[in-house]
């Protein structure tokens, strides 16, 4: 059976790919860390749409989890036709008194895994050849972000190892796209404590994101960044020193800086 496969989907971006690929007939696997919140939305989904839906619940930061969620697709007889790396997290403190194990967790969980599930599915799709996948990388991957400098590092990482496999799948029909979305409705900001950010551009709804990074992926294309303003602000740095790119990025990240 043909399925969609969404790791982060119990909330924001994740959950709100699951109703549009599912609006769009797909049959979905989802992945998150809540056992319990993947068996409601399975259940809200199945309601809703017409199709059917299976969950995995994994820590993602673990390799060996990863490989669960993967030897349970092969074990099922799924064929992942679209992967959606969804999951993933910040966290906005002074480098100095940052949680080392908190951001060991934080490259496994935004790259390593990703990396993972984008190496393991892509066989498939290219035997077939078809397929896609959207790796969600942020608008912080075009910029240094001193006081989250472990995720804008991360999403850089995520930003410029999805353009590199979509160069080497050019020839086929399997298209990988990095969203690059600015700051959306979710609970990211609960997490990564960066209130300060939020206060000061207004955030999208995920739904919103998810819809327009369906639609590019639909068409090929490999990267996507949501509204005007982004895309100014991811291509503006280029006009600039990095030193003083950073020194703005920090005042966005944190007060009195």
């Amino acid at each position: 059976m043909e399925i969609t496969l969404i790791t982060g989907a119990t909330g924001g971006l994740g959950k709100a790919f699951c109703d549009i690929y599912a609006k769009n007939g797909n049959n979905l696997l989802l992945v998150s860390t809540s056992e319990e919140k993947l068996a409601k939305l399975k259940t809200e989904i199945e309601k809703t749409y017409a199709v059917s839906v299976d969950f995995v619940s994994a820590d993602l930061s673990s390799k060996a989890e990863c490989k669960k969620v993967y030897d349970y697709c092969k074990n099922k007889g799924y064929v992942v036709t679209n992967l959606i790396n969804g999951a993933g997290f910040g966290d906005r403190t002074d480098f100095k008194d940052m949680d080392i194990d908190l951001q060991m967790q934080m490259i496994a969980v935004n790259c390593s895994a990703l990396v993972y599930f984008t190496r393991v599915f892509i066989n498939d799709m290219i035997k077939n050849n078809k397929g896609r996948i959207i790796n969600v990388s942020s608008l912080a991957s075009f910029v240094p972000g001193p006081y989250m400098c472990t995720y804008h590092a991360s999403k850089a990482f995520v930003l410029n190892f999805s353009e590199s496999i979509s160069h080497e799948l050019r020839k086929t029909k399997v298209k990988v796209l990095a969203l690059c979305p600015g700051p959306f409705i979710s609970g990211f900001v609960e997490k990564a404590k960066n209130d300060w950010t939020f206060k000061k551009i207004k955030p999208v709804s995920a739904e919103k994101i998810a819809n327009f990074a369906y639609k590019k992926s639909i068409k090929g294309k490999r990267i996507a960044i949501y509204g005007f303003v982004n895309k100014l602000t991811a291509f503006a740095p280029r006009f600039f020193s990095r030193k003083f790119v950073a020194s703005i990025s920090a005042k966005t990240l944190k007060k009195g800086d």
